[in-house]
């Protein structure tokens, strides 16, 4: 029981990264997918998540940049992350859970607690 985050690197301001959540060993159509990052220094926060019905929600603070997408076939989920910032770097990591934590959980940290599957993380450096 896995999940799996590729795609992060070091970027420039400006430029965009597509990351990617790629699950194994549980039924990946019956869970909600939720991306975090964390800053350095700091805990993670909730920015995007996916239903198993394909609603997407973002945070307030960044859903102008970010497009959240589901490959049910290849058990993937894919974050698009736009117009890169320097404060957008970060370890950004995928978890899977309950439907009824997208999108409780990107305001919710107590919530956080039952997402049953978590990913170590790609890391994004946003160069200036």
């Amino acid at each position: 029981v896995q999940l799996v985050e590729s795609g992060g690197g070091l970027v420039q301001v400006g430029e965009s990264l597509k990351l990617s959540c790629a699950a194994s060993g549980f039924t990946f159509d019956e869970s909600t997918i939720v991306w975090f990052r964390r800053a350095p220094g700091k805990e993670d926060v909730g920015i995007s998540c996916i239903t198993t019905e394909g609603y997407t929600y973002y945070a307030d603070s960044m859903k102008d940049r970010l497009t959240i997408s589901a490959d049910n076939a290849k058990k993937v989920v894919y974050l698009e992350v736009n117009t890169l910032k320097p404060e957008d770097t970060g370890n950004y990591r995928c978890a899977a859970g309950p439907n009824y934590l997208c999108p409780s959980s990107l305001s919710n940290e107590a919530l956080t607690r039952y997402l049953r599957v978590w990913g170590r993380g790609t890391l994004v450096t946003v160069s200036s």
